[in-house]
């Protein structure tokens, strides 16, 4: 069975660079790839009743602008890679990011979105654009993998995946992880930033279950201790070279998965 994976997009060097790597990434897979712009009128809000319409002149400018944009991705696609795995599909869609990608989500059971983490307004000091930000909030049906703008593809050899154990953990939210780690022959480095002296019971109890989970899988186990969680991350991250930080979103139990600049 295919993967389907959704690609937003606004056409600039970051998105492009993300639809690369989610290329490789899976490039051993089968994938229906779905491309996604939104487009919007400026000048205008999406709930105002004066927002222009299918044939005014304004939404005619942009929907051609979106088809033309879309074109010229298709194109640059074609020209730098020919994977007989994978299909593409394009949605150009009149409307806010983040409803076009609840629909999509819907309509085309996605398995999985792949993004930049800026669009191509973003200061460079921002670590992650609004949308993506919104999107790894607000996503609650499938992960996102949010790619840094300079960040080109190699084979992930480690994946840090940070716990405080005190949430059990299911097979199915692993998967991707466990999946991504297989197919490129990666360690998962199962890191613990200890607040506490001694796990409780628990805690122990769900160490043990993950263990369980990642049973047949190269995994390691790490505790770093007197340093805070953000900062632990970091400095395990760097002293090791790691390729990919992989977080648990608790609330909804869906796996998110960030890299790394290199």
């Amino acid at each position: 069975m295919k993967k389907r994976i959704l690609l937003p997009t606004d056409f600039s060097k970051n998105s492009l660079n993300a639809i690369r790597y989610a290329l490789d990434l899976y490039q051993n897979f089968g994938c229906d790839f779905y491309l996604l712009n939104t487009y919007q009128i400026r000048g205008y809000s999406m709930d105002s009743i004066m927002v222009p319409n299918p044939g005014d002149k304004l939404y005619e400018v942009a929907e051609k602008a979106t088809k033309e944009g879309m074109e010229r991705l298709m194109k640059i696609l074609k020209l730098h890679l020919n994977n007989p795995k994978h299909t593409y599909h394009t949605i150009s869609s009149f409307s806010p990011l983040l409803l076009a990608v609840e629909r999509v989500i819907a309509e085309k059971d996605i398995d999985i979105i792949v993004m930049g983490t800026k669009g191509d307004t973003a200061a460079s000091s921002v670590v992650l654009g609004t949308n993506t930000v919104a999107i790894m909030e607000k996503i609650t049906d499938c992960p996102v993998i949010a790619i840094p703008a300079s960040y080109s593809f190699s084979s992930p050899k480690e994946i840090v995946f940070p716990t405080d154990y005190k949430t059990s953990f299911k097979r199915k939210e692993l998967n991707y992880l466990m999946e991504i780690a297989k197919n490129h022959n990666a360690n998962i480095s199962v890191l613990h930033v200890a607040k506490e002296v001694h796990l409780s019971a628990e805690q122990e109890s769900n160490k043990v279950l993950l263990e369980d989970i990642l049973e047949g899988m190269d995994y390691s186990l790490h505790t770093l201790s007197n340093i805070k969680v953000s900062k632990g991350i970091t400095a395990f991250v760097e002293s090791r070279g790691s390729d990919m930080v992989a977080f648990l979103n608790k609330k909804h139990f869906f796996l998110i998965v960030c890299f790394l600049h290199h």
